[in-house]
């Protein structure tokens, strides 16, 4: 199999595995195996999720994406711990431009491509934010962890969250499991987010994350929260909020436009080789 260059990065310790040479790693050779076995903790390098580094001036391009026209010179290919594709990781985009940022492989701003379509990026110094686009709202439904359930407020932010306020955060017990949820209403999975306020403009949560389980942070689900937060509290547009997670913080405007901005740290901690 050889050798292949890898980075480890983290945003607000929300932790991934960056993979900067997409002309080794092509589209059909990143399995879920091989993401699986990336992300183990215990025999591999750790992390919550894949990022993989696409170029998109690059005559093979695997994913045979072309968003040139629209100023994008990468695709952020990111893959859940389980292996599983993700529309969109928030943390990550912060992760995947600070590489490319040290790297010299872009300037800000930045035009980065997803599969919730393009992202603006602006990195000023430590402070990386992202145009995350206008959410989703939908309606509620209830999600349970054991014996406790709580009504849930669905926004979606390229990926679906259920966003639940709890009187104290150790309501949701270990979150071990994936809390359950209304099939019908995220038939492909949902990121379960929970809630409690701090202050005025401010509040804390923890998340479940689709394909990755808990996680120190969840960057569309901070977004999210804001979002649910900001309509609870009879606001809506025009509004910010600082959001904490276990890992960090981060600060989350929503605009009179109706776009959500979100702004928070990212960091390379390690490069090498892995022949996994």
């Amino acid at each position: 199999m050889g050798s292949y260059r890898f980075a480890k990065g983290h945003g607000t310790e929300n932790d991934f595995v960056l993979l900067p040479d997409p002309e080794v790693f092509v589209h059909d050779e990143l399995t879920p195996e091989r993401v699986r076995a990336l992300c183990d903790r215990r025999a591999g390098i750790g992390g919550d999720g894949v990022l993989r580094l696409v170029s998109l001036i690059d005559s093979g391009n695997p994913d045979h994406i072309d968003a040139t026209i629209e100023g994008a010179n990468w695709f952020m290919d990111y893959r859940n711990a389980d292996g599983s594709i993700s529309e969109m990781c928030g943390n990550g985009i912060r992760v995947f431009a600070r590489y490319l940022i040290d790297e010299g492989l872009e300037s800000s701003p930045m035009r980065v491509y997803t599969r919730d379509g393009i992202k603006d990026v602006w990195v000023d110094g430590d402070a990386i934010t992202v145009d995350m686009g206008v959410p989703n709202i939908g309606g509620t439904s209830r999600v349970t962890v054991g014996t406790a359930s709580w009504s849930a407020q669905a926004v979606g932010m390229g990926n679906p969250h259920a966003v639940a306020f709890v009187d104290d955060l150790a309501d949701a017990g270990p979150l071990t499991e994936e809390p359950g949820y209304d099939r019908e209403v995220y038939p492909e999975g949902v990121n379960v987010e929970f809630v409690v306020a701090v202050a005025p403009g401010h509040v804390a949560m923890r998340v479940h994350e689709r394909g990755s389980g808990e996680t120190r942070s969840c960057g569309t689900g901070a977004c999210a929260v804001m979002v649910a937060t900001a309509l609870a509290d009879g606001r809506g547009p025009g509004s910010s909020y600082t959001v904490d997670v276990p890992g960090g913080r981060l600060r989350i405007e929503w605009t009179s436009e109706g776009r959500v901005l979100m702004t928070g740290p990212a960091v390379i901690v390690a490069h090498g080789e892995t022949a996994l």
